[in-house]
């Protein structure tokens, strides 16, 4: 069973615990000094970070584009070993706290000449599954990615009409970068309300020696499955994640492709922007696809043994007409 246990972050809320052991517990040294993002500025961003446009009026790949024969070559070379390391959670049939909408899956047959079964996927968005989300999934006051309007182009009856699925038929094949905030922190995993900064991300490329850039894939873990395997209590609604403040960073270092295990950090902090704040403005406004729910712990251990931490990243999502996203195995192939 796929757990998630609770950690003691509400320490930090009733200042019972100092700076100094804010970062002994690998909580993040910034999280006392940096001020949240503003409502204010975040509205600001959806204007000044946007890259709609940037491919013409009728683009529907986003920072896909960035993705050329070049790119997939250079990924392509970055294969020495032959090993390939899936990013994606097993699926599960029995609903649990932390996936609330398992698969349905029958057996239809078994005989002795051969068996066949059906696999239905209640919710693909979603906590409980490993997913690729398409630029039809969420919108920005009626917009989707490039500024079509949702009312003409996504309908409950007919799905998305732009911007689908579909537009990744031909599969996603780049060069993936793994940055591993728990392991530059030094421990199996950050506490619940952490919020990894800019300099977190740029500390962790001094310490590798690679950075991601443009057409990559960043690929954020915090431990979130490490966390699992700890005994305690559970609580599907606790998570570190990205802080709203790297957005501008994101767009300057012009990812293809954001993945991670949880698409956000809880406890939010009072004041803070609402909502999936990194999550919607990567996917709508810079137009770079988002990579939702991985387990990111072979990866870890396969990159560590390596002490490489890039890798040719290889996803291939169902051909699904009209489909706002797609369950999805990524392989790291190093």
């Amino acid at each position: 069973m796929r757990r998630l246990i609770v950690g003691t972050a509400a320490l930090l809320v009733t200042g019972a615990i100092s700076a100094a052991e804010v970062r002994s517990h690998g909580i993040g040294s910034l999280d006392v000094t940096h001020p949240l993002v503003t409502k204010e500025q975040y509205a600001r961003w959806v204007t000044e970070l946007s890259n709609w446009g940037r491919w013409g009026p009728n683009d529907e790949m986003g920072t896909l584009n960035l993705i050329t024969p070049a790119k997939r070559k250079q990924a392509a070379a970055l294969v020495k070993d032959g090993i390939a390391v899936s990013l994606s959670l097993t699926e599960s049939t029995h609903k649990e706290p932390d996936n609330p909408s398992p698969i349905d899956w029958t057996m239809l047959t078994a005989s002795p000449s051969g068996a066949t079964d059906r696999v239905g996927y209640p919710a693909i968005h979603g906590p409980g599954h490993t997913h690729l989300d398409s630029l039809a999934h969420v919108f920005f006051d009626g917009k989707m990615w490039n500024g079509y309007p949702v009312s003409q182009f996504v309908t409950k009856e007919a799905g998305a009409a732009k911007a689908s699925i579909l537009t990744m038929k031909s599969g996603v094949v780049t060069r993936g970068v793994l940055y591993d905030m728990a392991r530059l922190k030094g421990v199996p995993y950050l506490k619940p309300g952490t919020r990894v900064y800019a300099e977190d991300l740029e500390a962790w490329e001094k310490k590798i020696g690679t950075k991601v850039g443009p057409g990559d894939a960043l690929i954020f873990r915090w431990g979130r499955w490490s966390r699992e395997a700890r005994p305690g209590e559970l609580s599907t609604q606790e998570s570190a994640g990205l802080d709203n403040s790297v957005l501008p960073w994101l767009k300057k270092r012009d990812i293809a492709l954001l993945g991670w295990e949880t698409p956000g950090y809880a406890p939010v902090p009072e004041g803070d922007v609402p909502g999936l704040a990194i999550h919607n403005m990567v996917l709508t406004i810079l137009g770079a696809h988002i990579l939702d729910r991985c387990d990111l712990e072979a990866l870890s251990e396969a990159a560590a043994t390596r002490n490489r931490w890039d890798f040719m990243l290889i996803l291939a999502p169902l051909a699904i007409p009209n489909g706002t996203g797609s369950p999805v195995n990524p392989i790291a192939m190093f």
